[in-house]
């Protein structure tokens, strides 16, 4: 007798909302491609917005494990990606709540642990990444998190604003603190003016 095999499709082929519904529904795929669908991502924001590699692992894995237990909350499959970067935002929102009030507790201000720049052979280019972060650190957490979303995510304010459940004109005000306070300091520091001029940056 022939044998007959039927081929599963592959999971990374379909779309948020089939994995939403999978994931809803236990099937053992599901997991492991809602990991390796948005994880890298979350990553690369958690990393942009709080300046540390290992950080932004720890993040990963507690949005995920937030994102695993409570997926039959999501009421719109199809927004599966918005659900996962949601949690992303809340759990780097109360990381840099935690980082400030440690900060305001201790005597002097804790150094900068930034690893972005593993990649950067460059020292001085290692450096820079560090006073910018520093500077970032000088922020509080809402402006802090709306700059990185607005500047370093590239999202639209309209965007931000429904992500982080704020009034558009909120994010605005929020994003225009952030920048004049950045653009002061910036302009304070001549190593990282000349940096971003050179590259253009406004």
């Amino acid at each position: 007798m022939p044998v007959s095999l039927v081929v599963v499709p592959d999971p990374r082929v379909r779309s948020d909302d089939e994995l939403a519904r999978a994931l809803q529904a236990g099937v053992e795929w599901a997991v492991a491609e809602t990991w390796q669908r948005f994880a890298p991502g979350v990553t690369v924001f958690a990393r942009r917005a709080l300046g540390s590699e290992a950080e932004a692992e720890d993040i990963a894995q507690e949005v995920f494990y937030r994102v695993f237990t409570r997926s039959k909350t999501l009421r719109a499959p199809e927004k599966l990606r918005s659900f996962i970067f949601s949690f992303a935002i809340r759990v780097v929102r109360t990381e840099l709540r935690r980082k400030k009030a440690r900060a305001w507790l201790s005597f002097h201000r804790p150094e900068s642990l930034v690893d972005l720049g593993a990649g950067l052979t460059d020292m001085e280019s290692r450096d820079l990444l560090r006073r910018f972060y520093a500077l970032l650190d000088r922020l509080a957490p809402r402006p802090r998190l709306v700059f990185v979303l607005r500047q370093l995510e590239s999202m639209t304010v309209e965007e931000v604003a429904a992500q982080m459940e704020l009034s558009i004109s909120t994010v605005k005000r929020a994003l225009s603190h952030a920048t004049t306070k950045l653009s002061r300091w910036i302009e304070a520091d001549p190593g990282l003016a000349g940096f971003f001029n050179e590259k253009g940056w406004r």
